[in-house]
């Protein structure tokens, strides 16, 4: 029997463990793929306080996963499969079918990128298309891509791929970015981005390899080829909430609703990180929402006692 099982490895679930650990709870993080979710794919975290020339995302995941092993958090790579609720207790049915029990648990598992869905995306992945540039970019040195998307992330990853390729097509449905301002500025000062606007992509072109995409102006409906070597997809996300979306409540989105304890619809489940229904998603808000979440779990064990 658990105190406390958390499903997903990122900032919101390591901060979970380390406060639950700290606070003598029987701890245990359950991450199907790789710590760090989302964040792993920025090479340059520069908002996060305590690191004013900035920090991969890469290296401040190792630091909080140093930190809940300082702690005795327990570690597991299985995947989930769903979860039980009961009056005494919880069960969380692995993907392997195995059963773990516990008093409480805490959902941190994220959000995933989106896709296009266009002809030519799923055939091209890991050939051209990706979804993240600090994983891929150096493959593309001196070459052209593309960059899909108009917010914090897709503008940060074309500043990224610029320090790489030789010309950055960047494409984005609206007449202007969503990005923060200090981006939308790096941006447009940038030689090699040359930005594309009023523009979807309709298909991604090749033979064994990326060679092309088609984009269509939305107000033109005018179609053209643009000659590109690999397309980076940076259009949204969508919350990893499918396998407890039976059990938990949450928006048309799929984003879990929780109050500002974290607390889900069912007494003892909370949710935290990117998977939950908030404002702005950033490192320190998953950070500040694992920390409420897991202060919250431990009264919730306390008052089970009483």
């Amino acid at each position: 029997m658990y105190d406390v099982v958390i499903i997903g490895g990122g900032p919101a679930g390591l901060t979970a463990g380390i406060y639950a650990a700290r606070s003598g709870l029987k701890t245990i993080i359950l991450e199907e793929k790789v710590f760090g979710g989302q964040i792993v794919f920025s090479a340059d975290l520069e908002n996060y306080p305590g690191f004013p020339e900035g920090i991969s995302g890469m290296d401040i995941i190792d630091k909080f996963l140093e930190q809940a092993k300082k702690f005795e958090v327990e570690i597991s790579y299985d995947g989930v499969e769903k979860i039980e609720n009961d009056i005494s207790c919880k069960r969380v049915i692995l993907t392997n079918k195995s059963c773990i029990t516990t008093k409480t648990i805490i959902l941190a598992t994220g959000a995933s990128a989106d896709r296009l869905g266009c002809p030519g995306e799923a055939k091209f992945i890991g050939k051209g298309v990706s979804y993240c540039a600090t994983c891929d970019g150096a493959f593309f040195k001196g070459k052209t891509v593309a960059v899909v998307g108009g917010g914090d992330s897709a503008l940060e990853e074309a500043l990224y791929l610029a320090n790489l390729v030789k010309k950055i097509y960047l494409i984005h449905r609206r007449d202007q970015f969503r990005a923060v301002k200090i981006l939308q500025d790096r941006v447009k000062k940038n030689n090699k981005i040359e930005i594309v606007f009023d523009s979807v992509v309709k298909e991604i072109l090749g033979d064994k390899f990326v060679k092309g995409v088609l984009i269509e102006n939305v107000k033109t409906k005018q179609q053209s080829r643009l000659d590109i070597d690999g397309i980076f997809i940076y259009i949204g996300l969508t919350p990893n909430s499918k396998f407890v979306s039976d059990l938990i409540q949450t928006d048309e989105y799929g984003y879990i609703i929780t109050n500002e304890e974290m607390e889900t619809n069912i007494p003892g489940i909370f949710a935290a990180g990117d998977v939950r229904k908030k404002s702005l998603r950033q490192v320190v808000t998953a950070c500040a929402d694992g920390a409420i979440a897991a202060s919250n779990a431990q009264k919730y064990i306390e008052k089970m006692k009483a």
